[in-house]
Parts: C-alpha cells; sequence; structure tokens
C-alpha cells in the first residue's frame, strides 16, 4: 500500500522552493528580453521601404524611351498627312482660300475683336517679326541631316543648301519691293483717315518720324513671308516620308524627329497667323497681292526651276534601301 504524501513542512518547503524557482525564471526572462525590444527577426527576408531622404537622394527613372516613343507616334502621324495626295497637292490653295474669306470677314466686320487682333500679341512679336530666322534656324540642320541620309558628297549637299540661299534671296528682294512700292506711291498724313495731307515730307521715314501716317500701296509682307515660308517648309521636310524606313542610328534619328516635330509646330504657326492677319490687318488687294507672290516665289522655284540641271535641285524622295526594296 502506498504510503500517503506527507503534509508536514517538508512538503511546505517543496512548494516554496518550487515557486521561489518559477518566480527567478520569470524574473531572469524578464531580464533577458526587454518588453521594449524589437521582435525576433524571422527567417523571411524583407526590405525596408526607403526612408524620405533616400527617396529625395535616389536618381529619377528614365523617361526617355517613354518620351521618344511619343515622338515617333507623332512623327509617323505627321508623316502619313503628308503623304496624302490631297493634302499636299491643295495646300499652297489654302493659302489663298483664307485669303479671299478672311478678308470678306474683315469687309463684313463679323468677326469680334480678340488677342490676335492686336499687332502686339505674343506669336506676332516673337515669332512673326522674325518669322524668317525660325524658318533658317530650324530648316538648317534639318536639310543638312535628311540629305546626308541619302547622299554624303558634297557637291550633293552644298546644291541642296543652295536652295536656303535662293529662298533667302527670294524673301529679301520681295520685302524691299514692297518698302520700294509702299515708299513711291505713298502721302504723309496727319491721321490714319487720310483727310488732312502733309505736303513737307516726301519720305516714309520723315513722316512717321514727325509723328503722322504714311499712306501708300502697301502689299501685305506678313501674306506673303507665312506662306512662302510654309510652303518652303512642306518641301523641304518631303523626305522624311522615306527616311522613315532608314538605317539611322539613334542619335541623328532622335534630332531629325524633333526638328521635324519643331517645324510642323511653326508651319501650325504660319498658317494661324496668316488666317489672323487676313482677317484681321490690310486691305484685300494688298494682302492677296502678296499672298500671290508667296505661291509664285514658291511655284517658280520648286516647279519650274529646281527639275532643270543647272538648279539646287529638288529634295530627294525616295531612300536608296527604299528603291532596292522596290525594284
Amino acid at each position: 500500500m502506498p504510503n500517503p504524501v506527507p503534509s508536514g513542512r517538508p512538503g511546505a518547503k517543496l512548494g516554496a522552493s518550487s515557486n521561489q524557482a518559477n518566480r527567478w525564471e520569470s524574473d531572469y526572462s524578464q531580464m533577458d528580453v526587454p518588453t521594449d525590444s524589437p521582435p525576433p527577426v524571422t527567417s523571411t527576408k524583407t526590405r525596408a521601404p526607403p526612408s524620405k531622404e533616400t527617396q529625395m537622394c535616389s536618381p529619377a527613372r528614365p523617361v526617355s524611351g517613354v518620351n521618344m516613343a511619343a515622338v515617333d507616334v507623332i512623327v509617323d502621324n505627321l508623316v502619313t498627312l503628308w503623304r496624302i495626295p490631297a493634302v499636299r497637292q491643295n495646300f499652297p490653295l489654302i493659302f489663298v482660300l483664307i485669303s479671299v474669306v478672311g478678308s470678306l470677314l474683315k469687309e463684313l466686320q463679323v468677326v469680334p475683336q480678340t488677342y490676335f487682333s492686336s499687332s502686339g500679341n505674343a506669336l506676332n512679336v516673337y515669332f512673326v517679326k522674325v518669322s524668317w530666322g525660325w524658318t533658317l534656324l530650324l530648316l538648317t540642320p534639318f536639310l543638312l541631316l535628311s540629305n546626308s541620309a541619302f547622299n554624303r558628297s558634297v557637291s550633293f549637299l552644298s546644291r541642296r543648301l543652295l536652295s536656303l540661299l535662293v529662298a533667302t534671296a527670294v524673301w529679301y528682294a520681295c520685302t524691299q519691293t514692297f518698302f520700294f512700292i509702299e515708299e513711291v506711291t505713298g502721302s504723309c498724313y496727319e491721321t490714319g483717315t487720310k483727310e488732312v495731307l502733309i505736303k513737307e515730307f516726301t519720305a516714309k521715314a520723315s513722316c512717321r518720324r514727325a509723328g503722322f501716317q504714311w499712306h501708300g500701296h502697301d502689299i501685305s509682307g506678313h501674306s506673303f513671308i507665312l506662306a512662302y515660308s510654309a510652303l518652303f517648309i512642306a518641301e523641304e521636310t518631303a523626305p522624311m516620308a522615306s527616311l522613315r524606313t532608314a538605317g539611322l542610328s539613334a542619335l541623328p534619328r532622335m534630332v531629325l524627329n524633333l526638328l521635324y516635330v519643331a517645324l510642323n509646330l511653326i508651319v501650325i504657326v504660319w498658317v494661324w497667323m496668316f488666317a489672323c492677319t487676313s482677317v484681321y490687318f490690310h486691305h484685300t488687294s494688298h494682302k492677296l497681292l502678296g499672298t500671290l507672290c508667296g505661291l509664285a516665289a514658291w511655284y517658280l522655284t520648286y516647279r519650274v526651276w529646281y527639275v532643270k540641271p543647272l538648279s539646287p535641285g529638288l529634295p530627294p524622295q525616295r531612300h536608296p534601301k527604299e528603291q532596292k526594296q522596290n525594284a
């Protein structure tokens, strides 16, 4: 028969020793692992999110590839638009139509005054008044890069660069002729209503310095230069249709794309300001004469002279690789 467990002091000492051991174990565990210590690291490796300082110092992700892809899409759409025969063939006629309709609206006075009815608008001051400079600034590098992709010979590129000199000579000769015609056909008046004639001033410069108004046959230089510049750009950017399939390296292609987009934006500005000139400024006959002079200068060069051997020649239309593919 088993002995019963004694209920005296030995059992009590055993229980006290057990309780004290448990208390020491608890104290030891609390001393060994503080309550405010971080949780133990698990085996799964996780990366903490970067601090604000790290995010500010870290370089941004490159977006040039996305941007150039967007430029490529824009270029493809523009090339497709200009390759439509109706667009290229009727583009010169758009200026005649705008000039006639705009002049009619001006005579009827049905178009309200806007920001562009003032000659001090930003597009007129910073673009139209120096329009030929903008045209040469963008078209010269484009002409060199685009034509060198077809033929890198010095004689070929020199001939093509002559088109810029010819166009500049045409611009200068026409604008100086317009100034001369206004000078010899004009008179000095006290106000713009032409009621009081000031006979002692026989030159435009002296009349205006005295604070009076000079009125003569003022052929619209704005109508001329805007129409001529837009047609000039449209002709010289035609090779871009073939350069899309040429094996150009990344940098020349990027530069050509950016120049091509910029030139198309300039053409849009020229057409818009041509419309504003037709609606708000000059007499009808002055605008029509200026427009016809611009169209005649374009036609006599690109449709008559440049098709002949002794000329700068037309812009190349088909790349040699494209010719081999279609052969």
